[in-house]
């Protein structure tokens, strides 16, 4: 390394080449050059100290730099770092299916690998529209919720319901029909809105982030209307997409999202806290009702469908040692002991006159401000800067404040941040 490149901050270095996601260059604040976590916080390369209180989009469940899940990763990268899953099959892909059997919801019968949650959203879609197609029908209808977000491929930006993201790409995407999220007081008109969507097209999948919509502000919405839609979809033979790519493993009190239905979902996604936020890697799983549907003796009937490092066995070293955690004692006691403190929180500000609307489910918290703004409006960025200077990492989506912390975050790291909160309110 040159001198010139040791004297240069790691922000001057930054600039020269990067284009960072979800920013709009000319208008931005520089980002913050982060260069050590351990459990909960995070370092700057001043020495600041931060709390994360989104583990990092909802990936670090376990706590950065989780030593149980570092030493599963090394051991793995010395016997095994990477072959192509096209082939050929090794030890961390097989025992992950059978760890995740034992959890998913009981119609789940396959695992196929992919790198991200779009596209594990994007296999979902093309199963659903293939599916159909190996049958003889064709089927050309998604159905999603209004302000649905489901990631930025084309397939899972259809689905996506957030002008932000796809309005340059409008005119390209898939055909989707939307419909509102079931709540308690409406569950008969949305239901009267899926019937006519299923009436007037051929609708070959309804994708859906179950009980909350995370880019969306962290809607909640109802299980038991959501278990009447997946019922019409089915009994429709329309195949039913859960995205739990946000609310999977433990977040919001069950396991899976889905946990919390009667009737299960023919395809789940699955992402982010999968590998604790250690590796690259998500999963699209199906009943066998689908799988069958790709068997034939016609090469071209099967999925063709691949990515270069799927069920790479070093990301499968990872979540399988996150499973480990997620059903240990320890993790267990935390996952109630914040459910219970957010529960807490809720009722303590829920009649404050700057709250129009607190929440919470699981270890994800969500307060709703009465004021107005845009998604990425001046609003957003006085409450982001407004935590940050504080030491904690949220990232406000619009007039909605949230909290989805670590696991293992402590009672005083979660205490901050409520107080943080509190503080903001008096101002």
């Amino acid at each position: 390394m040159t001198d010139s490149i040791v004297k240069e901050s790691l922000l001057d270095r930054d600039k020269k080449y990067l284009w960072h996601p979800l920013t709009q260059h000319k208008t931005a604040t520089p980002p913050l050059a982060i260069v050590r976590a351990e459990g909960a916080l995070m370092w700057d390369d001043n020495g600041d100290e931060y709390i994360d209180g989104i583990a990092s989009w909802y990936t670090a469940m376990y706590g950065h730099c989780n030593p149980y899940i570092a030493n599963a990763i090394l051991k793995q990268m010395k016997t095994l770092d990477f072959v192509m899953f096209s082939g050929f099959t090794h030890k961390p892909a097989i025992e992950l299916s059978e760890r995740l059997m034992e959890i998913l919801p009981s119609n789940q019968a396959k695992v196929f690998f992919n790198d991200n949650g779009s596209t594990a959203v994007e296999a979902a879609i093309k199963m659903t529209l293939q599916y159909y197609h190996n049958q003889g029908e064709k089927r050309d209808t998604l159905i999603a919720f209004e302000d649905g977000f489901h990631g930025d491929t084309f397939g899972a930006m259809s689905a996506s319901g957030l002008s932000s993201y796809n309005g340059p790409f409008e005119d390209f995407l898939l055909k989707v029909e939307r419909i509102p999220i079931p709540k308690e007081d409406a569950i008969d008109e949305t239901l009267e809105r899926l019937e006519h969507i299923i009436e007037n097209n051929s609708c070959a999948a309804f994708v859906f982030e179950p009980l909350i919509q995370g880019a969306a502000g962290m809607k909640f919405h109802s299980a038991k209307g959501l278990d009447l839609l997946i019922q019409k979809c089915q009994e429709n033979n329309i195949l039913c997409v859960a995205d739990e790519i946000m609310t999977g493993f433990g977040k919001t009190g069950k396991n899976f999202a889905s946990d919390h239905l009667e009737h299960e979902p023919d395809i789940i996604c699955l992402s982010k806290a999968l590998t604790a936020g250690m590796f690259p890697l998500s999963i699209t799983s199906c009943s066998q009702k689908v799988f069958d549907a790709f068997l034939s003796d016609q090469i071209t009937k099967g999925f063709f469908h691949a990515h270069t490092y799927s069920a790479h066995p070093i990301g499968c070293a990872a979540a399988l040692a996150g499973l480990d955690l997620l059903q240990s004692k320890e993790i267990l006691e935390r996952r109630e002991y914040i459910a219970n403190e957010h529960q807490k929180f809720v009722a303590e500000i829920t009649n404050h006159p700057k709250v129009k609307n607190a929440r919470t489910l699981g270890v994800v918290l969500a307060i709703d401000l009465m004021i107005e703004t845009n998604r990425y409006g001046k609003l957003r960025d006085e409450l982001y800067a407004f935590f940050m200077e504080r030491g904690i990492n949220l990232r406000p989506l619009g007039n909605t404040i949230y909290t989805l912390p670590p696991y293992v975050i402590t009672n005083k790291q979660l205490k901050k941040i409520y107080d943080s909160i509190l503080e903001f309110l008096a101002v």
